[in-house]
């Protein structure tokens, strides 16, 4: 099965990259994650545009579609065996400490 982490935390305090680097559980996250089929770090919110057609006007707006004090900050997908090996990858990502991980099962047809 195919997932994908969407990495939460609060902007306003994110971590830096050698901070990442550093955490022990980030080795062991990329160690389990294997390969993997990608993996990002997405630039802050400040920097986001939201698309919305409503009665066939397209409106578009800078910064995220909610407002609120966690973003999604990163995304990394990986094929694993089940949801308790998923669980296992996502704990040992440096934010899981920090943050949240959310895990989403990609959808194929």
């Amino acid at each position: 099965m195919k997932y994908v982490l969407l990495i939460c935390d609060d902007e306003s305090d994110p971590m830096s990259f050698e901070e990442i680097d550093d955490d022990p559980g980030h080795q062991e996250h990329l160690r389990l994650r294997g390969e993997g089929l990608f993996g990002a770090r997405l630039r802050p919110t400040t920097e986001a545009t939201t698309v919305r057609v409503r009665n066939g006007e397209l409106l578009v707006s800078d910064g995220p579609f909610a407002e609120t004090k966690d973003f999604v900050g990163g995304i990394s997908a990986f094929e694993c065996d089940n949801l308790d090996d998923a669980i296992a990858i996502a704990a040992a990502h440096p934010y899981a400490k920090r943050g949240a991980v959310e895990i989403r099962p990609i959808w194929e047809p």
